[in-house]
C-alpha cells in the first residue's frame, strides 16, 4: 500500500496472481487520499469517477487518451462514454476487487484529464 508522499501515478501496475487478496473497505477507503473524486463502491470491489468534459468531442478525446496509459500498465478500466463525460470504473478482475493497481491507474487517469 501507498504511504503518505507517495505520487502513486509514478508508479507501475503490476500483475496480480488469482491467489491475491483484495483491498478491504477500510484499505480502500484510506488509499482514496491518493486519489482525486473517485469513489469506492459495490462493497470495496470497484473504484469509479466520472469525469467531465464541455462536449461529446473532449469527452471522446479523453477516452482515446486512456487507451496508451492502460495498455502500457497492463490494467484496463471499464468506461461509459455520454455526451460531455467519461465514467471510469476500476476492479482488478483477478482478484475479483480493488488492489493498488486500479489506484495506480485512477491516479494517472487524473493526470491525463
Amino acid at each position: 500500500m501507498a504511504s503518505n508522499g507517495v505520487d502513486l501515478a509514478q508508479k507501475k501496475c503490476v500483475a496480480c496472481e488469482g491467489g491475491a487478496v483484495p483491498m478491504t473497505a477500510m484499505e480502500a477507503e484510506a488509499m482514496l487520499t491518493h486519489v482525486s473524486g473517485w469513489s469506492v463502491v459495490g462493497d470495496a470491489k470497484k473504484l469509479v469517477k466520472e469525469f467531465k468534459f464541455k462536449n461529446f468531442l473532449e469527452a471522446m478525446a479523453f477516452a482515446n487518451k486512456i487507451t496508451p496509459v492502460a495498455e502500457a500498465e497492463g490494467h484496463h478500466p471499464d468506461l461509459g462514454i455520454g455526451w460531455g463525460k467519461v465514467r471510469a470504473e476500476l476492479s482488478t478482475h483477478a482478484i475479483g476487487g480493488l488492489s493498488e493497481n486500479d489506484f495506480i491507474l485512477a491516479a494517472k487517469l487524473d493526470k491525463i484529464a
